[in-house]
């Protein structure tokens, strides 16, 4: 069973995905005032391939959405996933210029 969750200190935090009670991965973020910015995203070995990075990005989505958050992707493959389905994202992208 997998399930993710947003952990958010003061500014910093992550988003966290665990199979089995065990974190499979986690997305590095930070919220400052109604911006979220994604940094990295990291799968364990273990499970790789197995469309975790997506439950990831599926979770970070929502946490924004729910909180009127604009995303901010310096995260490769939040940004690639970003630029692939523009129809997806665009409520929640942030293009800087």
């Amino acid at each position: 069973m997998e399930t993710t969750k947003v952990v958010l200190g003061n500014v910093k935090g992550e988003v966290q995905l665990f199979s089995n009670d065990k974190k499979a991965g986690k997305m590095d973020i930070s919220v400052i005032r109604n911006k979220l910015t994604v940094y990295h995203t990291e799968v364990d070995e273990e499970y790789a391939g197995k469309g975790f990075a997506k439950l990831l990005l599926n979770q970070l989505v929502s946490y924004a959405r729910e909180n009127d958050l604009k995303i901010v992707p310096l995260c490769p493959y939040v940004h690639a996933q970003f630029k692939r389905n523009p129809e997806e994202y665009n409520d929640v992208w942030l293009k800087e210029n």
